[in-house]
């Protein structure tokens, strides 16, 4: 099935006193991939005074921009329509076998997504169920099967974590939001040596989108696993990837594919951050 949707991301920093300058990167961008088609992405900010593009390392397209008049407010508007084709990505394959997937030749093409950091690190006791699985289970039985377990054993609970929050602090606390279950089932399958990379994009909130209702959402996230080729899967809603997420970029975890970071000259204390998303499907 093919959708086409477009995707509405405002986000406004709000500071106690002036700051005199700002300079900013924006990760809002939909991917252009085979089975995705971006058809426009228009990016708005009132007090930029130059806007740049680029392609970063991983793949995702960046919007570059500097505010130099002094500011006590930031507001970021990025509108994008972009079409995805549900039927032409790939499902799970069967893929490769464990013997395939742990040789040098492997290990040396995808180290940045073999690496475990301390944002991704899994906790003792969900890399030694990764192990287990990984001991008596295929590569694509063993990787389905840890998501079910970081699934079962985690409760989505938005606002319980933080952009900084660590996979192992997620899993003591044994809830988070979709940023946690990624970087949780990342670190378990690269711990068994699985190279596993972050999705960062958007998902269509309602399973049987109306064309034309607009609806609130949020960014979101999910993983891929390398079996010959990458493997999505969605370990927050224990689904596969189809039509209804939209990729935006890829990367070894969040710091990776930010949606928006950036420096400013000047030294508020405070600073208030507001983010509104809507989706409309339009065809």
């Amino acid at each position: 099935m093919t959708a086409r949707y477009r995707i509405n991301h405002n986000t406004a920093y709000r500071y106690d006193q002036a700051v005199t300058a700002s300079f900013n990167e924006v990760r809002l961008t939909p991917a252009a991939l085979p089975w995705q088609f971006p058809l426009e992405s228009t990016l708005r900010v009132e007090q930029s005074s130059w806007q740049y593009r680029y392609v970063d390392y991983w793949g995702t397209q960046v919007r570059v921009f500097e505010a130099h008049a002094p500011h006590r407010e930031l507001v970021v508007e990025v509108s994008s329509t972009v079409e995805v084709d549900g039927s032409r990505r790939h499902t799970s394959p069967e893929g490769l076998t464990w013997d395939e997937v742990r040789t040098p030749a492997v290990e040396d093409e995808f180290a940045e997504f073999l690496t475990v950091s301390p944002s991704t690190e899994a906790p003792s006791d969900l890399a030694a169920t990764a192990a287990e699985l990984a001991g008596r289970l295929g590569p694509a039985e063993a990787a389905l099967a840890l998501i079910g377990t970081v699934h079962d054993t985690m409760t989505y609970l938005p606002g319980s974590t933080g952009v900084h929050t660590l996979a192992s602090e997620a899993w003591a606390a044994g809830s988070g939001v979709c940023q946690d279950y990624a970087h949780l089932v990342l670190g378990a399958l690269r711990h068994v040596g699985l190279p596993a990379r972050y999705v960062s994009g958007y998902l269509h909130p309602k399973s049987e989108p109306v064309i034309g209702d607009t609806v609130p959402a949020d960014s979101h996230a999910w993983v891929q696993w390398w079996l010959g080729e990458w493997v999505d899967h969605d370990p927050t809603n224990l689904s596969e990837v189809a039509e209804r997420h939209i990729v935006v970029g890829t990367g070894r975890e969040y710091r990776d594919v930010t949606p928006i970071k950036g420096i400013v000259a000047g030294t508020p204390a405070t600073t208030d951050l507001s983010v509104e998303v809507s989706i409309t499907r339009l065809a």
